[in-house]
Formats: C-alpha cells, structure tokens, sequence
C-alpha cells in the first residue's frame, strides 16, 4: 500500500485561491546534542525541550487543506553519527489509536509517522522513514524512475509506545543509511507524515497539494546540521542457508531426495559520501517467493516479479527508461529448450535457472545532482545431462555460455523537477554466441510553474554475433525506438499527447523485456479530477484517451481504442468505486499467427466494447471485501456468419478478515472466461500426428487457427500471524487451472481471410499449478534476520481426454500429482564497521 505514493500522484482539487502552485516551504532546525540518547519512546532527555518544534500539519486526505485537530509534536536532534527524531500524537482516546501489527513494510490497519528527507535537496529523490504505533519499520525510497519504492531496506532503529491518550515515536537513523555531501552546513529537504487510521486521515506538516504534480518537490527544509561528516559505510552481511528437497519426479537413477548447503555474504560499501558499492557473493535467491505459473497462449512471454531483494533493492536508477528486466540475469538458460536428444538416450537433468557467479552494483549522486549507477554480474556454464540408456555413459549439453551483464546509467536531476538520463545495457557471451547492447537517452523538462512538461526517449539496440549453437548470424543487428509526450502536468484539469515508433529490428530483450515492436504509437489522453468532498463523495478522479497504431513495417493499419473511466470514495463508509469503458473497433492482430515478417497474416478481430468496475470496502473494519467484474461483446463476424459472436467475462472476488491485531486472513478467486476465442493452436502441427499430416500438406505456410473456449481460475488464500513487531509466519497458497477446449478449426490465409478445416485432431488441454510458501521470520537484531521456509509445488498438464473443464477434478488431480518439496533455513548477520571497530583511547 503506497501512501505517499498517493501523495505525490493524486489528482488535482479545485481551489481558485491556491490554484495549482506548491505551499510556502516550511524550515525546521535540527538541534546538536553531545550527550547520548537513550531509545525509548521516552522522550524525557532535557535536549528534547530545547528543540525547535514542528507542529500544525495539514490534511492530504481525505480533505485536503484542514488544519489537524489532534495536534502532531516533532523534533530533530543530531550528533556526529545519527539523526534523531522525536514525535507525540496526540489523540482522542487509546482506543482511538488502531495498532495491528505486520510483517516489516507492510502497512495495516495501524496509525504511523512518517520522516521524509531530501539529503541532496534536487526536490526529484528522496528517503522515507516510517514506523507504526505497533513499532513496526518501513522505509522507501523515491524517484522519478521508481516512485515510491518499498524494496529499498536500510538499517535503522525505533521504539514506540502509547501514553494515555498520545502514542510516541522515538527513532534513530545513522547516517551510514543515508548519503549526502560533505559540505560544511547541510541543508535537506524535510516533511513528517501521520496517519491517523481511525478517521483515515493522512496529514504532511509541509502540506503537500495533490492538484500539483510532485511529491519531493512539496517538501520543507532541515537546517542546522553542521560539521557532520558522512561516515565510512561499510558492512558485511554474511549468511548460511541449508536446504533440504524432496523431488519424486526426478529421473529414474537420480536421488529423490537432496541436501545443501551454502553460504555466501552481501557486501555495502561507501566508496565516497555519494556513492556505494553493493555486491552479492555468491548469491542464494531460494528461498524467494515462488512465481505464479500460468498458461500462456499469447504470442508473447510472460513477465514475473522479481522477488530477489539484491535485484529490488536500490534500483532507481537501473529502472529508467525500463530498460532493465533483472529476471534476465539468472534466467532459464538460451538453450534449455533446444537439447537434442539421441534414439537411445534420456534427459537426466536440465537446470532450469542460470546461477549466478556474483553480482554488483555502484551508484549514487553527487551534491550536483549528477545520478551515477553501475551494474554487473557473471553468470557460468550452465550443462544439460543426456544419458545413454543402454551403457549408462552421460555427455554434457551446453545450454547456456558464460555470461557478462552490465549496465551503465547517468541521471542528471535540473531544476523544475526535470531531469536528462543516459543508459547502457550490454549482455556479452563467451563463444561466438551473440552479444546484446542497447542505449537509450531520456529527458524531462518542466517549465518554472510546474503546470506543463515535455519528455521523450530514443533508444538504440545492437546485436552481433551467432544464434546460441548456430551457424547463422543474428539477424535483427541494429533497431531503434523513439518517443514524446507535452503534456499539461498540474491543476483539475490535466491532458497530453504522445507520439513514438518502434522498427522492427528494435529488441532490447536480452536484458530488457518488450512483448512486441514494429509499431507506430500515438494518443491523446486526460483527466479530470476534484479532489474536495462534494455531495456525498470524498474524491472524484476521471480520465479518459485515445490511441492510434499502425505496424511500422510495412506501415498499415493496426488498431484504434478508446478508454474512459472514473473512481471515487463515499465520504461516510469510505466505500470505494470505480467504473472502466474501453471500446476497440475491428483490429488487425498481426501477432498471433506467429508468422515472419509480420504484415501478410493477421487475424481479423471484430469490434468489441469492455465495461468494467470495482468495489472496494472500507480495510478499517474486520471483514473488508473486494470485487472486480467486466465484460467484453464482441460484433458478428461477417465474413463468417455461422460463427457464434465473441465474448470476454471476467469476476473476482477477494475478501479479508483479520482477526485480531496480530492474525489475519485474505482469500481471493480471480475467474475469466473466454467464448469462441480465435487464436493460434498452440504446440502447433506435428509430422508425427498422424491426424496433422493431412493439414500439413493441405495448409502449406498457412497457420491453423482455433477457436476456443478457455476457463481459467485461480485461487490465493494466504494467512499471517504476526507474533511481535519483529517476528511474523506468513503462508501463501496458491491453485491455478486454465481449460481450453476447441469448437473447431479453420486455415488462416494473406490478408486475414479464414477458410474451416476439417480438423479431427483433440488439441483440449487443462494447466494446473499448485504452490504453498510459508515463512518464519525473525529479525533478531537491525538488519540481522532468521528464515525458515517451506515450499511445496507440483504442476500438471493434462491434453486430449484427459483435459477436464470441471474445477474440483482439477483441483483434486493437482493434489494427487507428486509435488516437490523443499525446506530451507537461512541466517543472515549483520556486521557494520562503525560498530565493530577498535574504539580509540
């Protein structure tokens, strides 16, 4: 849950008197201290009367502008290592301070003060510190790039506690978590943010005004810290971790059950008060949460979350101009799917994840505002094991070449909440296996007033070298990829227009993802947004866009949509609501033929109209609950009158219950539907099928298209029981089954035309995955952590008869499949240099 992310991207209100400017910038004086401070949540140090005092903060939400009526007390002490902040909320009641506790970063239905600072004051990037009444730690970090970034984790202390009617905040940050300048007297920028959870209220004491775009850029100013000196950052995170994994699909002759162990350490180091190197030594990512498996019948991949920290963590600088995918860097290796194997010869194993050498990152920004990331990993020779069914001898199968990924990246932060970026991505190969490389510039300008902006994007791809255990050279070498967008970016009323191209040699996918190039972009788009309460709602925020797209080459047509939509939440119950109207007039899909060069096949997709919406409830009670619905008609194909028409259902429907302030349950099932569906049979002909050879002849480079009826369901209950602030058990599970069953089949010729064929071949299928995570975890000291976790996962793929479109048959084959599971523990310590090192006498 972004809450401040909310802040800086909210829609404008309307408010002729303060118009779409920023609020005077409010100053706050850091007082030094000599004596030490003892973190308590006390407060009862006489330096904390002698501080200067913030106070009188400013609603953002619901009701932006009121001044509080709960008053909020901060103060900020320092010495020569840490900042401290001291903060008082008064209230109402006891009973009117909410405190559930989570796991750390996750926010619940909890009051918290936030500490916001702007160490190089350029208003684009800045840290937030944020712990809750429960004394529960968040910490994001915020840019341009990435927005509001909860991967980001530093080390840093807290305590809490309720006194009467207040609730008090007593924090430490070192400055080793931070990075600024050397300079003599420092100035940040600075805000504090409480939320009060009961009224779902959210105050910043230097008021932050949604109708004005930014959100660092609305912050106050920190004076007074002086002769500080940034400190040596360096620490050392060493872990071990064992696992134990019982696979009784392994292959016959193989050990069901195995054992590991490993270890390896993570590395901070502050090269200069600006910059810090990051690096993984030989990293361990098995114990992240598992990916959510689906059945893609697309023509394009499928993109998963990172959940490797090292890959989350710190990368606001690597995500411009998204160029960098990181799933690349230890993916499926080039070649997992290209093992030949002989008449007398079995596949015995086939890594399916590349593992990693190490990897390492370099970045920060100088008191100039000059942005400087660095990014490399290694990766080894991953082998596939083919073995002889009759001598029992193996041989080895390159899958996958030694590997070099890096990245480069320059961010220069101007004035005006502006900026100018330059990156390079490059993956280089050991062999003559292609090398990838692809640079890309971007740029944002802002006029003075912060009211309109102009960006844009030109990038350039470079491939050399041979397809992966080929003879043949790569063939799109160089590609190139443009784009920009005016736009008017604060007050009600905001709206811009877009133009950009992708050739059709474009491919920054080697460490980059792109589903599809070849395509010439542009659109119009708006919204319209009243951010007072009025009638009987606290908010209304609108938007609506057009856009336009031909194939770059050759240049015809492709398609044209329109989109439209609102949200808004009820002022008494906070229920939330929202409405969705998207309309595509017939389409050419010139993608899922899957046929080179793209232009003389496409499927013909009739026009269509989608209307969807949501209801939220208010989290604030026990039982919440979520629902999310559309449809989507299609018209009549004329060309094809027999055919039945089209259609698209979607509902969801996601509950939550928590129980007490420390466990709590969510449950949801997502549920499509797809009726006469026209797409490429996936898996397509085999010569070996003896009901394929006569389409094979007869179609020649035709594509055999089916239509289809596909049912996917899904299931996620997940539970977490949070034992204290710095200890919790979560468990996620998760069921997956997509059905697709063919009505019947047709030819696809040039030029979209589609002739039936008399098809006998049973090409139904039904996917099912299954996953269970559970995760103990206890931060036993600052950045110091225990986990044990379990993981269970089984897969199954059913084809033909065997394919059933019933959920619980499904459901009961999953379960009844051999499942992998695996059990690991992992300690991780952390050892910081300033703590550890020989004190002077």
């Amino acid at each position: 849950m972004a809450i401040a992310a909310r802040a800086q991207n909210a829609p404008a209100r309307p408010d002729s008197t303060k118009g779409a400017t920023a609020a005077p910038k409010r100053q706050l004086t850091a007082l030094r201290i000599t004596q030490p401070i003892k973190l308590d949540a006390q407060l009862d140090e006489p330096m904390w009367r002698e501080a200067a005092l913030a106070t009188d903060f400013i609603q953002n939400r619901p009701n932006p502008g009121p001044h509080e009526k709960h008053p909020t007390e901060v103060r900020i002490l320092y010495d020569d290592a840490n900042l401290y902040i001291g903060a008082v909320m008064h209230d109402v009641s006891p009973d009117s301070i909410l405190r559930e506790l989570t796991p750390r970063d996750e926010f619940g239905n909890t009051d918290f003060i936030g500490v916001f600072l702007d160490t190089y004051q350029d208003k684009l990037n800045g840290y937030g510190f944020f712990v809750t009444t429960g004394g529960v730690q968040l910490d994001a970090r915020y840019s341009p790039a990435s927005g509001e970034d909860f991967n980001w984790n530093a080390v840093w202390d807290s305590r809490t506690a309720i006194r009467g009617n207040d609730w008090v905040a007593e924090i430490r940050i070192p400055y080793s978590a931070i990075r600024f300048s050397s300079l003599p007297e420092q100035q940040w920028g600075l805000n504090f943010m409480r939320q009060r959870k009961k009224e779902n209220q959210a105050f910043f004491w230097n008021e932050v005004r949604p109708q004005v775009d930014g959100f660092v850029n609305q912050w106050g100013t920190l004076q007074g810290v002086r002769d500080v000196k940034p400190p040596l950052r360096l620490s050392l995170t060493p872990y071990v971790s064992s696992y134990v994994n019982h696979n009784p699909l392994n292959a016959e002759g193989t050990r069901r059950t195995t054992t590991s162990f490993n270890g390896g350490a993570d590395v901070k180091w502050g090269l200069n008060e600006s910059f810090t190197l990051d690096a993984t030594l030989v990293p361990d990512f098995g114990q992240v949460q598992s990916d959510n498996q689906v059945l893609n019948l697309s023509p394009f991949e499928v993109q998963f979350n990172e959940n490797r920290q090292f890959f989350t963590e710190g990368t606001e600088l690597f995500t411009k101009g998204n160029l960098f995918y990181s799933r690349r860097v230890g993916a499926t290796p080039i070649g997992f799917y290209d093992v030949a194997v002989g008449d007398k010869e079995k596949l015995v194993r086939n890594p399916t994840e590349t593992r990693l050498l190490n990897a390492t990152k370099v970045s920060g920004r100088t008191s100039k505002g000059l942005g400087v990331g660095v990014f490399n990993a290694l990766s080894n020779n991953v082998y596939a094991t083919v073995r002889n069914t009759e001598s029992g001898a193996e041989r080895e199968v390159l899958t996958q070449p030694f590997s070099n990924y890096s990245i480069v990246v320059l961010d220069q932060s101007l004035k005006n909440n502006s900026y100018v970026s330059l990156i390079n991505t490059n993956v280089t190969r050991a062999g003559r296996t292609y090398d990838a490389n692809v640079t890309g510039g971007l740029f944002r300008f802002a006029d003075k007033k912060n009211r309109y902006a102009i960006s844009g994007q030109a990038n350039y791809s470079r491939r050399r070298g041979n397809i992966f255990n080929s003879e043949a050279q790569i063939d799109n070498r160089d590609g190139y990829k443009y784009n920009l967008d005016v736009s008017k970016i604060s007050g009600n009323f905001t709206y811009g227009a877009f133009h950009g191209i992708e050739s059709n040699t474009y491919d920054p996918n080697d460490l980059g993802i792109l589903f599809s190039n070849n395509s010439i972009s542009q659109g119009v788009y708006g919204n319209y947004n009243i951010f007072k309460p009025f009638w009987k709602v606290n908010r209304f925020n609108s938007y609506f866009g057009l856009n336009h797209n031909l194939l770059y080459q050759p240049t015809i047509f492709q398609n044209v949509s329109f989109y439209s939509g609102f949200n808004t939440t009820f002022t008494k119950n906070f229920l939330s609501t929202g409405l969705n109207l998207n309309i595509n007039p017939r389409n050419r899909d010139y993608f899922e033929p899957r046929k080179e060069p793209l232009g003389r096949y496409y499927v013909l997709v009739p026009g269509s109209f989608g209307v969807g919406g949501y209801i939220s409830t208010d989290y604030r009670k026990k039982l919440a609950l979520d629902l999310n619905g559309g449809i989507r008609p299609y018209a009549l194909d004329a060309r094809l009158p027999e055919r039945p028409r089209r259609m698209g259902y979607d509902f969801s429907v996601s509950p939550r219950y928590r129980v007490n302030n420390k466990l709590n349950f969510r449950y949801s099932i997502d549920w499509s539907l797809r009726q006469n569906q026209i797409g490429f049979v996936n898996g397509g002909l085999n010569s070996r099928e003896p009901l394929d050879t006569a389409v094979i002849r007869l179609r020649g480079e035709d594509v055999l298209l089916g239509r289809r009826q596909v049912v996917t369901v899904s299931n996620v209950l997940s539970a977490a029981y949070t034992f204290t602030n710095r200890m919790s058990l979560t468990v996620r599970t998760r069921h997956y089954t997509s059905t697709v069953r063919y009505q019947d089949f047709a030819l696809l010729r040039p030029g979209g035309t589609e002739e039936p064929v008399d098809y006998r071949r049973n090409r139904a299928n039904t996917y099912n995955a299954f996953n269970i995570d559970a995760v103990y975890s206890w931060w036993f000291a600052p950045g110091s952590q225990v986990s044990i976790v379990w993981k269970n996962a089984g897969t199954n793929f059913l084809q033909a008869n065997e394919a059933t479109p019933l959920y619980f048959e499904n459901l009961n084959n999953t379960i009844n499949t051999p499942h992998n599971n695996n059990v690991s523990i992992k300690i991780l310590y952390f050892l910081d240099y300033l703590a550890i090192r020989p004190k002077r006498g």
